[in-house]
């Protein structure tokens, strides 16, 4: 494949979702050219490392040994760490929520909520918290930077250097979702054995500040049903 078309790494993603089609979210997940395996116990993990090279074999693609590493306990992958514990935040992109300085344009702002809200699902109350700069990237909206504004800055800093070890989900185990609203936001959680999986929240939409408490209860059931799903 030729490097540097337009369409080369979406033509590749499709390639190899297609050489995995069988794999994919059993025991595989495929980034473009990075492949990760994952396993319950060394023995599931032999057969899962040969099926996947086999793969790669029959479809004449090839993995280059000085990048690949095998036996890991923990790995980090798409700006995640991944382990028997469960999933976390990498921390070099902590080091960099830690470095940001405070945003002064609505461009600075939006970059700082994209990296932030990447991991959102490591934060209760993300989009509560991160509504008084987002209603700075509203259309017309005066540029000024307050005291909410720097206090939700600062909270979501705070939150993303010290976020919880998120548990993989057990689909043979039941689950359990919490769900809140309140006037500035619906937000959920979905759980399992006591321990966190995921956070979801969102601002309320315009139509939705009219709603009364139950009906504000029951979006955030809504909200929780099409998230976790």
């Amino acid at each position: 494949m030729s490097f540097g078309l337009t369409n080369a790494p979406a033509f590749f993603m499709y390639m190899t979702n297609s050489v995995f089609m069988n794999e994919l979210d059993k025991f595989v997940v495929v980034f473009i050219d990075d492949i990760l395996i994952y396993s319950k116990n060394e023995k599931e993990h032999e057969e899962h490392l040969r099926v996947v090279l086999t793969r790669l074999r029959e479809n004449k693609l090839y993995a280059k040994f000085s990048k690949c590493a095998f036996w890991l306990k923990e790995v980090g992958f798409l700006g995640h760490v991944l382990s028997e514990k469960g999933v976390a935040v990498d921390p070099s992109k902590v080091k960099d929520v830690l470095n940001w300085k405070q945003p002064e344009t609505v461009t600075e702002i939006r970059s700082f909520l994209g990296l932030a809200g990447y991991y959102r699902r490591f934060i209760k109350d993300f989009s509560k918290i991160a509504k008084p700069m987002t209603s700075l990237t509203k259309k017309n909206a005066k540029f000024v930077w307050g005291p909410k504004c720097e206090e939700g800055f600062r909270e979501l800093k705070k939150l993303l250097t010290t976020a919880p070890v998120l548990a993989q989900p057990d689909v043979t185990k039941p689950f359990d979702v919490y769900c809140d609203a309140s006037g500035q936001g619906l937000g959920c959680v979905l759980m399992q054995e006591g321990r966190v999986i995921a956070y979801a929240s969102r601002q309320l939409r315009k139509h939705e500040t009219n709603y009364p408490t139950h009906d504000l209860e029951l979006a955030a059931v809504v909200h929780a049903l099409k998230i976790m799903t």
